[in-house]
């Protein structure tokens, strides 16, 4: 028996230090392997289509389905990254010269001005809008020089991606059936889990994710078509703002209508205004409640939190993480409540 129990506690002070090394080995890809699980998830049903298409070719239908990936997310985020990266640098560009100063300056006093009719100003107040932009671009401009720059990082982590795509689609019953297998929990259990995460993935993606990009996107054309400079990156910041319970791309949209009011142009900023209350504003209403219907409904404000907590700890890829922590932590508080429930019943 003790012999028994010596082998047992070394045995599992091996298998311990085995998994630490293991972590450490597989750590520099647990992002873009996190990221491969996750639009595998939301593009398994897809896969399923191309599986019957091919007539049941595993290997072939992966290669299909991550073909159609590439194509439709991938290679248009590389653009959005990169024409983001060209307007900053040439807003930031602008801030910094003469030019630049004097007219943000000027426009900064129309608004003291303006502000002044309608609330009590002391004299002397200026509002250094120009130090904060500023202060935001020296933030946004390294993120997104190193992003692009380290070519060769980016290759070998989008390598890794497709590859593990390629096999998660290919074998991902195979592997489903392993865990299930090793986990110590009932298999209605395993398989209820494995549900809730796949609701809770694609309720990140449907509920809250497309919804903003839409937004975005449509607020980036109304920029572009109403003559606000720099679109894409205004867009970009106005999908950011969606999220943002009871403002959203207003906080975007209502001083590009100012600016374009401070300049003269009337009809583009009266045309921004109502492109802002329907295009823009009615995607969340109309598009919302049809993409999150079937899916977990996670209050905006904790939504909001976990996307800013989601930056700050995973980076760039924290605006997918950080909903999809949250959705899986109130989807596995619901299992356990049930399994709790269950054990209950039974005493």
């Amino acid at each position: 028996m003790k012999h028994y129990k010596s082998e047992l506690y070394f045995l599992l002070t091996l298998l311990l230090g085995v998994m630490v090394l293991s972590f450490l080995i597989f750590k520099p890809f647990l992002y873009v392997t996190l990221l491969a699980i996750f639009i595998a998830t939301v593009f398994y049903p897809f896969y399923l289509r191309m599986l019957a298409w091919v007539r049941g070719n595993r290997g072939l239908a992966s290669l299909f389905t991550i073909f159609i990936i590439v194509v439709i997310l991938i290679i248009p985020l590389i653009f959005l990254a990169t024409q983001i990266l060209q307007e900053a640098t040439q807003l930031y560009q602008y801030l910094l010269s003469d030019e630049g100063v004097v007219a943000f300056s000027t426009s900064m006093d129309k608004v003291i001005d303006i502000m002044g009719g309608v609330m009590p100003i002391p004299a002397g107040s200026s509002l250094d809008a120009h130090y904060y932009i500023k202060q935001g671009l020296d933030w946004l401009l390294p993120r997104l020089s190193t992003f692009l720059s380290d070519i060769a990082l980016m290759v070998m982590n989008a390598f890794i991606f497709l590859i593990a795509l390629y096999y998660l689609f290919k074998d991902g019953p195979k592997l489903k059936k392993t865990i299930v297998r090793l986990s110590p929990l009932q298999d209605v259990h395993d398989e209820e889990i494995f549900n809730k995460l796949t609701l809770a993935t694609n309720s990140v993606i449907k509920g809250n994710l497309i919804i903003v990009l839409i937004q975005g996107a449509m607020a980036a054309l109304g920029f572009f078509l109403f003559g606000v400079p720099s679109p894409v990156l205004w867009g970009a910041v106005a999908a950011v703002a969606a999220v943002i319970p009871g403002f959203g791309t207003a906080l975007v949209v209502a001083p590009a209508i100012i600016y374009l009011l401070f300049n003269g142009e009337t009809s583009s900023a009266i045309g921004l205004f109502i492109w802002g209350l329907t295009a823009v504003g009615l995607v969340d209403n109309i598009l919302g409640p049809k993409l999150v219907e079937r899916g977990m409904k996670i209050h905006p404000f904790l939504i909001l939190l976990s996307i800013l907590g989601g930056l700050a700890l995973f980076g760039p890829l924290g605006f997918l993480f950080g909903p999809l922590v949250l959705s899986l932590f109130f989807a596995l508080s619901e299992i356990y409540s049930a399994m709790h429930k269950e054990h209950q019943d039974k005493l």
